[in-house]
């Protein structure tokens, strides 16, 4: 029976279709990056399901971050040492193990625990995917490739919320874990039987003199870990006014910085930063941080905004993105047939294009903002990110030598991860402190020798009396609405600042995109060195 299927899911020469193999490692990944988004509007009800504070509880999003971090850049020294099919396994296995976990939770810190494990288990998941698919396709082909694996990375964030939302006020929060589950199962079960290592792969063995870096191992892990926590707990913590922030600070110093001199050194790195040499690949680097950067803070700005400011639920504000993760879904293979066709630079810097305008629509939304708009927007922009994330990935490993993939996914996808955590913190930060700036500047203009404020009081307060209220009652109101106006339209301001920079950044990237060499061979006719 079995070898009947397998049969029927093999290509003319033998090989399973690469399309089967491309579905298969896209079920787990989808979960896993769904995963990055999806806990965060079930915060509320986790804090108050297992008698934890509002703060206490982001513990739950910040552990798993940290952990995944760690195993994102050693991914591919992983796939190395204990073979990347088996390596893949591993991971799924443990997220899925994890995440039954986390749902039977009694208690916040076994739920925190069970979320680092989850995060360990999905930190290899991206980088592993990626770089199957970079093996299984030809270069021809590799962009409709990059199309199924950018369905799993740029629209899983996006219905995240809407999701997480759904299942938590239908449901309960702890299925948000359960239904990583049964695709876990099937995940591995179609791994086990569908994927197998390339040929010109071998397993590094410690008995032919292979050196585990346990100081590299070390460093990395510190530097990245505390740069998670840092970016996580920042702006709660009022960032460098407090020792906790200056504590992690200074381990992040020390961990990135001797473990990049470090890794420099080492013959055999666990993070091959001479990869880094490749123009390509730095250049694409470079702009996947930036396309996490925007695509994350972006996809956090505008649900906070409708919900803080026009009072949508968390679902209708989730499903206010879910258009854009459509838009998406429907032009990324359209982007994945064009990237074999036109040249990268041209789709890169139209993306960033596109998407920068679109930004710079949302720099003129205000409060009579309305539904239809704010999808609007929201499509635009997300049809510009299609035509960025296919050409970056298969720009960057058009002149990466094949035993080098495991590797260059593991940094790539990094950056990408580490890119979302700066935009969220930079944007949060950036919110509150333009809100304080555009707030005293408005208050400015509402004190007694303002005749337009005199003319609004009085207004307000002749509308409170006629509906019932006292005189006195009525002018306190009256002070009360006008200052909660003020705060509202110095918060919109603060959301347009946002998206103006968010626009600007898009442009930034575009003379790095024009850098980029165009693709001529095939990664895997790269000579391995």
């Amino acid at each position: 029976m079995r070898h009947r299927i397998l049969a029927k899911l093999r290509t003319p020469d033998g090989h399973i279709n690469p399309w089967v193999i491309a579905i298969t490692v896209t079920l787990a990944t989808f979960m896993e990056v769904l995963d990055t988004s999806i806990a965060n509007v079930a915060l509320p009800h986790i804090s108050g399901n297992l008698s934890a504070s509002a703060d206490e509880s982001t513990w739950v999003l910040t552990s798993y971050l940290v952990s995944n971090a760690i195993v994102l850049p050693l991914s591919g020294w992983m796939s190395t040492l204990i073979g990347r099919k088996r390596f893949y396994m591993s991971c799924v296995a443990v997220f899925t193990v994890s995440s039954f976990l986390c749902g039977l939770a009694p208690s916040l810190g076994v739920l925190v625990f069970f979320r680092i494990l989850q995060g360990i288990g999905g930190g290899g998941l991206q980088p592993s995917e990626q770089a199957i698919l970079n093996d299984t396709f030809s270069l021809e082909k590799r962009g409709m490739a990059f199309a199924v694996y950018g369905l799993a990375v740029v629209v899983a964030p996006t219905i995240g919320p809407w999701l997480g939302g759904w299942i938590t006020d239908n449901f309960s929060w702890r299925w948000i874990f359960y239904i990583n589950v049964p695709v876990g199962i099937i995940s591995l079960l179609l791994t086990s039987v569908l994927v197998s290592d390339p040929p010109y792969m071998k397993k590094a063995s410690i008995k032919r003199g292979f050196r585990i870096d346990y100081i590299g191992i070390g460093l990395i892990s510190l530097g990245l870990g505390s740069m998670q926590i840092i970016l996580d707990k920042g702006e709660r913590e009022d960032w460098l006014s407090s020792n906790f922030i200056v504590c992690f600070v200074v381990l992040m110093l020390i961990g990135l910085i001797a473990g990049i001199i470090w890794e420099l050194r080492e013959k055999d790195p666990v993070v091959d930063l001479r990869m880094l040499k490749n123009r390509n690949f730095a250049l694409a680097t470079i702009a996947m941080f930036f396309l996490g950067f925007v695509l994350y803070a972006s996809t956090v700005l505008i649900p906070q905004l409708l919900q803080e400011l026009l009072g949508y639920t968390a679902q209708l504000a989730g499903m206010a993105l879910s258009p854009g993760g459509a838009v998406i879904m429907c032009m990324m293979p359209v982007v994945g047939v064009l990237v074999s066709r036109v040249d990268t630079r041209i789709l890169t810097t139209f993306g960033c294009i596109v998407s920068a305008s679109a930004l710079f629509v949302m720099a003129g939304w205000n409060l009579g903002l309305d539904y239809r708009h704010a999808v609007t927007a929201r499509m635009l922009q997300s049809f510009g990110l299609a035509f960025l994330f296919i050409p970056i990935n298969v720009s960057a490993f058009a002149y990466v030598p094949r035993d080098k993939t495991n590797m260059g996914t593991g940094i790539i996808n990094l950056a990408r991860n580490i890119g979302a955590s700066v935009g969220i913190a930079t944007v949060t930060t950036m919110l509150q402190r333009r809100t304080q700036v555009h707030q005293s500047q408005l208050m400015e203009h509402v004190n007694g020798l303002s005749a337009a404020y005199h003319n609004m009081l009085t207004a307000t307060q002749l509308r409170l009396v006629s509906a019932g209220s006292g005189l006195s009652q009525a002018g306190s109101q009256a002070h009360g609405m006008v200052y909660n106006m003020v705060q509202r339209q110095a918060v919109m301001l603060a959301f347009i600042d946002n998206f103006k920079m968010l626009g600007v950044v898009f442009l930034a990237v575009i003379p790095a995109m024009l850098l980029l060499k165009k693709p001529k061979s095939p990664a895997g006719n790269v000579p391995v060195h």
